[in-house]
C-alpha cells in the first residue's frame, strides 16, 4: 500500500511477499518499481484499517472484556482472571494465534506483565529465553520506540539491548537520552505501573463459554446463554446489585459477532427473566440470528447494575411492589420484542402549558427515576383532559355570547350544543418560553354537550381581531 509522505509517494506496509523481494515500508514508490516492475501498490486507507482492527478487537472480546488497539496494527489485551478460562495464560495465546490463522491471518503473540512488555515481545522478541526478564532484556533498544535517531544514539554509546540499557544508572541515561527513554524503559521493566485504555469501557459483570465443538443450532446455544445467565445471578447476589442491562456475544467460528442487548424495568438477576428476554429479542430481530458453520463462543455481559436488596416474600395477598414488579417485567418484554425506542412512557414535567405537561420517554429509560403524578388537589372530575389531539383543531362557534364559552359550535362537519359549561382557566406564556411556544393568552372551558359529549376548547382573544375558538382534548 502506498501514501504520500514527504513529498513523494511512499510504500506504507508491504505483504511477506514484497518483503522477500526486498521492499519495506517507507521505500519510495519509484524505488520499489525499480526493484519489482509488476508491484501492486494499492493507496494506503487508513480508515479502512482501524475498522478492520476494530473488527479483531471485537473478535478477541472472547477471550477478555479488556481490548485495547494499537495505532501500529496491534491488539492489546488484559487477560488478567481471564485466562483459566482456557488453561492458562500460554494456551489462551495458543488459542487466539490458532482462530486467527484459521481467519488466514498471521500473529505474533507477546505475553508479559505489562502493555510496552508484551507489545515489545511480539515485535522483537525471538524466544529461546528461560523467563520474561532475560526475554525482555534480549530485546533492542528499537522496542523502546524512540526513533531512529534516539536509536542511533544508544547504539553509538555501546547500548545495544534493553539489559544493557538497564545495566545503567538512571541519572546519566536520562542526562544524555532524555528523561523519555528512562520513562519508556521504566514502564517496559514494569518499575512504573501502566494499563492499557480498552476500546470500550468494560462492564460491571463479564461471563464466557468456549466451545471445543461449534453449536449448530439456536436453541442449543439459548440453553448455554442460560448457564451464563445463573453465573451472573450468582455474581450479582453476592455483591447485592441487579442488572439493568445485559448483552449477550454470539462468535461465530468464521469470524463473525452477533450482539444482542436486553434491558429491564427493575434492576433484576433472575436467569429464567434475562433467558426470555434474550430469546424473545432474537425472534425480533429483522436478520435473524444464523449461526453459520456453528457458535464457539458465547459471552454475557452485564452492561448495568443497580442495587438490589433481598425482599421479604409474604404468604398472604401480593404486596404492592409485586405488581410493580409485574409491569416492569411486561415492559422488558414489550421493548425486547418491539425495540425500546416503541414502549413508551409519559413522566410528568413542571409546566402548566398543556403540551408541555408531560415527557414522553422509553418506559426502560422512564422506570429508574419516574417521579410520581400529582395527586389531583380535591375529589371530582380531572380539571384537564388525558387526552389531547396533537395539534389544536379550529372550531367554528355558532352561537357565541358576550362572555363566556359558545351555545353551539361546529367541528368536522358535526355540530354540537352545549348543555354544560364551566370556566375559565386562562394560562398564559411562561416567561422563558422560545419562540414557537405558547404565545398568546388562553381561556380554557370545559363543555359538555346536549349528548353527553365533553370537550376541553379554549379562546384566543386579542385586541385587534375577533377571538378565536380551538378544540384541545376530551374529556372521558
Amino acid at each position: 500500500m502506498v501514501e504520500i509522505r514527504r513529498g513523494a509517494a511512499r510504500l506504507a506496509a508491504c505483504d511477506a511477499r514484497a518483503r522477500d523481494l526486498g521492499l519495506a515500508p517507507g521505500m519510495t514508490l519509484s524505488d520499489a518499481r525499480a526493484r519489482v516492475p509488476e508491484l501492486a501498490a494499492p493507496p494506503h486507507d487508513p480508515a479502512a484499517d482501524l475498522r478492520w482492527l476494530g473488527a479483531l478487537a471485537d473478535f478477541c472480546g472472547r477471550y477478555t472484556p479488556m481490548v485495547a488497539l494499537d495505532p501500529e496494527g496491534a491488539l492489546l489485551l488484559d487477560i488478567t482472571g481471564c485466562a483459566h478460562l482456557l488453561g492458562g495464560e500460554r494456551a489462551l495465546a495458543r488459542d487466539a494465534v490458532a482462530r486467527l490463522a484459521g481467519l488466514g491471518l498471521g500473529v505474533r503473540p507477546g505475553l508479559a506483565g505489562t502493555p510496552e512488555a508484551a507489545r515489545a515481545l511480539a515485535r522483537f522478541g525471538h524466544g529461546g529465553a528461560r523467563g520474561e526478564a532475560e526475554a525482555i532484556a534480549r530485546l533492542p533498544v528499537a522496542a523502546l520506540g524512540l526513533g531512529p535517531e534516539a536509536e542511533t544514539a544508544l547504539i553509538r554509546a555501546g547500548l545495544r539491548s534493553i539489559g544493557d540499557l538497564a545495566a545503567r544508572p538512571t541519572a546519566p541515561v536520562t542526562a544524555r537520552f532524555g528523561a523519555e527513554a528512562t520513562a519508556r524503559l521504566d514502564r517496559l521493566l514494569g518499575r512504573e505501573e501502566s494499563r492499557i485504555t480498552p476500546r470500550r469501557p468494560p462492564p460491571p459483570l463479564s461471563f464466557v463459554r468456549s466451545f471445543a465443538e461449534p453449536i449448530g443450532r439456536v436453541a442449543d446455544a439459548l440453553a448455554a446463554l442460560s448457564g451464563l445467565a445463573g453465573e451472573a445471578e450468582r455474581a450479582l447476589e453476592t455483591r447485592g446489585l441487579g442488572g439493568r442491562r445485559f448483552e449477550a456475544r454470539f462468535y461465530r467460528g468464521d469470524g463473525r459477532i452477533r450482539r444482542v442487548a436486553v434491558a429491564t424495568g427493575l434492576p433484576t438477576r433472575d436467569p429464567e427473566l434475562v433467558s426470555r428476554l434474550i430469546a424473545a429479542r432474537i425472534e425480533a430481530l429483522a436478520d435473524p440470528l444464523d449461526p453459520g458453520f456453528g457458535f464457539d463462543a458465547l459471552r454475557l455481559d452485564v452492561a448495568a447494575t443497580d442495587p438490589l436488596l433481598p425482599e421479604q416474600i409474604a404468604a398472604g395477598p401480593p404486596e404492592p411492589g409485586s405488581r410493580e414488579r409485574a409491569v416492569a417485567e411486561l415492559v422488558g418484554q414489550l421493548s425486547a420484542r418491539f425495540g425500546a425506542a416503541r414502549v413508551r412512557r409519559f413522566l410528568p414535567r413542571d409546566s402548566h402549558v398543556p403540551e408541555r405537561a408531560a415527557l414522553s420517554l422509553p418506559a426502560l429509560e422512564a422506570e429508574a427515576a419516574a417521579p410520581p403524578w400529582p395527586a389531583p388537589a380535591e375529589p371530582g372530575p380531572p380539571a384537564r383532559p388525558f387526552a389531547l389531539l396533537a395539534r389544536p383543531e379550529p372550531v367554528a362557534v355558532v352561537t357565541e355570547p358576550p362572555d363566556g364559552a359558545p351555545a353551539r359550535f361546529l367541528w368536522r362537519g358535526a355540530t354540537h350544543d352545549l348543555a354544560r359549561r364551566e370556566g375559565p382557566e386562562r394560562i398564559a406564556a411562561e416567561w422563558w418560553a422560545a419562540p414557537g411556544d405558547l404565545a398568546e393568552t388562553r381561556d380554557y372551558y370545559r363543555v359538555e354537550d346536549s349528548r353527553g359529549r365533553r370537550f376541553w376548547l379554549y379562546r384566543l382573544a386579542a385586541a385587534d381581531r375577533a377571538p378565536r375558538w380551538f378544540l384541545h382534548g376530551f374529556f372521558a
